[in-house]
């Protein structure tokens, strides 16, 4: 998969693309369905598959930053290329790019760039100047400027529309397991191993404390895995302020079993399988200790785990 920032560093193609437009966040299932279309489509039509996608996200700029992104433009991009997508050109959404109209949108970007026989999108999607293009909008261009239009319906889990936003709330409200439903995968985040209070270690249970780029960071206590280069490890993870120690910043740290490296400065990835309990103050260090062995064991009878190694940090 070729990924390429800015339309100025596309090279000329050298044949027409059938071209999915989107912000795509989270890959989730009904982004899957889109996805797995554009691919049937293009191996059908012998085009290249290409997938037109923004950073930031539009709301990031039209919405006064408030949105906050299940994935990395990084996590988005490594999904997408499970796809088999050929091309991915992602363009930098700023107020000017904002105000092309919806036709200028269609004709400059999609036509004269990518050289679309066939646009994909969601039937919800909405592009040019103040939102003014819908999927209608869509539909009469095409008609007018000789190319096809396939919009997917929604995908439906629990009578649930799956879409973005739904996904968003329920990783705010800690629903983890029905997120990852809806994502088709375990909520993930990424980041580097940095080096914490040792509070962990004190208590007798060391910690990874992790610093990510991830805007959505569950707050509780979860039984999660920890990928670490291209092995994966049974772990529990705690997000939050640590009540009991006054803690003003919030901390991620994940305790990693069948593991005895130290990891400072390593990037790892963190995917959020069930959630045990909310943060809790303890009146002693020694009934977080306590605790903290009880939700241990619910990991490990979650992952049928016997024997635990301990990670030195």
């Amino acid at each position: 998969m070729q990924v390429i920032h800015g339309s100025e560093n596309l090279p000329p193609l050298s044949k027409k693309s059938v071209v999915a437009i989107g912000n795509f966040d989270g890959i989730h299932m009904g982004h899957q369905k889109i996805l797995k279309f554009l691919t049937s489509e293009a191996k059908k039509l012998d085009l290249f598959s290409l997938i037109l996608t923004f950073s930031p996200h539009p709301e990031k700029i039209l919405g006064k930053g408030r949105i906050k992104m299940i994935q990395t433009l990084e996590q988005r991009l490594r999904e997408i290329k499970k796809f088999d997508v050929q091309i991915v050109l992602v363009l930098t959404f700023d107020r000017k790019f904002s105000g092309l109209s919806s036709q200028e949108f269609i004709q400059k970007i999609a036509l004269n760039t990518l050289k679309a026989r066939e646009i994909i999108v969601g039937e919800n999607f909405h592009f040019g100047r103040n939102r003014e293009g819908d999927i209608h909008t869509l539909r009469h261009l095409s008609s007018k400027l000789n190319f096809k239009v396939s919009s997917i319906p929604p995908v439906v889990i629990n009578r649930n529309i799956i879409s973005s936003s739904l996904i968003r709330r329920l990783l705010h409200e800690g629903k983890i397991e029905k997120a990852n439903v809806l994502i088709g995968r375990p909520y993930e985040i990424e980041g580097t191993v940095i080096k914490g209070k040792s509070r962990g270690k004190a208590l007798g249970f060391p910690t990874a404390n992790i610093q990510t780029a991830n805007d959505i960071i569950p707050s509780g206590v979860f039984i999660t895995t920890v990928k670490i280069g291209s092995e994966t490890f049974p772990s529990l993870t705690n997000v939050g302020y640590c009540p009991t120690f006054n803690q003003q910043d919030t901390n991620i740290e994940s305790y990693i079993m069948n593991f005895n490296t130290i990891l400072y400065g390593e990037k790892i990835r963190v995917h959020f399988i069930k959630k045990i309990r909310d943060e809790i103050k303890f009146n002693t260090s020694e009934k977080l200790a306590q605790q903290i062995k009880l939700d241990l064991q619910k990991a490990k009878t979650y992952f049928d785990v016997k024997s635990v190694s301990r990670l030195v940090c």
